[in-house]
């Protein structure tokens, strides 16, 4: 988790909203990202969805498998990705109340509708990726003011 928090230091200094992802599959790093969205002018150009590609491209196979770790919970469109992912586990650090869908709004890994399910836990980290988000919130609505 804590390369997971220097990506989304990173993002943060680049002016992109704070979060990261590290994709680890049998005790080897993949793949590591943070948000790029304003950078590539591409809304699904979240951490997890960023981390995911590269994963898939390191390993030559759309089936990542593995534990994706990342420092804010991630949303519906990022949790649909990590089903397609076959993702084996998600550790997030920071709940997101308004838009999480791993344990706050909805619970995709668990939904027996789907043909792939995993566990989605709160781990590490938690109140420093918060903390990391509020600053960067924070320095957004001071810079409009």
């Amino acid at each position: 988790m804590r390369v997971a928090l220097a990506e989304a230091q990173a993002a943060a200094a680049e002016g992109e909203v704070p979060v990261g992802a590290v994709v680890v599959v049998d005790g080897d790093l993949v793949a590591r990202a943070s948000n790029r969205t304003i950078r590539d002018c591409d809304p699904t150009a979240h951490a997890e969805i960023v981390a995911l590609r590269s994963a898939a491209l390191r390993l030559r196979n759309h089936r990542v498998g593995g534990v994706l770790y990342v420092t804010l919970e991630p949303c519906l469109m990022c949790m649909g990705a990590l089903v397609q992912a076959r993702i084996r586990r998600l550790v997030f650090a920071a709940r997101d109340t308004k838009a999480g869908a791993a344990v706050s709004l909805y619970r995709v890994g668990e939904d027996v509708r789907l043909n792939h399910r995993f566990d989605a836990v709160a781990g590490p980290c938690g109140d420093e990726s918060a903390e990391l988000l509020r600053d960067f919130f924070r320095g957004r609505r001071a810079d409009t003011v």
